[in-house]
């Protein structure tokens, strides 16, 4: 399972109403704790084949960045079937791994 960067807030919508749990990383460039986690974020995405793993980079996407109300970076949330259904602020490999077995059990 690969990483897909989100690149608009139609996308985000539609991926979002999916009945599949989607789990979206909100970084930025210039954040040095969103590159730290990251590939433990790719490593958790071959892991959960039953999840789907996106990126929103919220300078690029700021529509997306401020719908979902993102106010610092990285933050990680999970929706399912459009409601949300988990969110982690902050580079916590444990706390990210939880939140995502969590969603896969709502």
């Amino acid at each position: 399972m690969t990483v897909t960067a989100v690149k608009s807030l139609a996308e985000f919508n539609e991926l979002i109403n999916s009945d599949k749990v989607t789990v979206f990383d909100f970084w930025a460039t210039w954040c040095g704790p969103c590159r730290v986690i990251s590939p433990v974020f790719e490593t958790l995405s071959g892991k959960h084949e039953a999840t789907s793993f996106y990126k929103v980079d919220v300078d690029d996407q700021t529509e997306i960045a401020q719908e979902v109300g993102i106010r610092a970076m990285p933050t990680f949330v999970a929706f399912k079937n459009g409601q949300k259904i988990g969110e982690l602020v902050g580079a916590n490999t444990a706390a990210l791994t939880t939140l995502i077995e969590k969603a896969n059990t709502a």
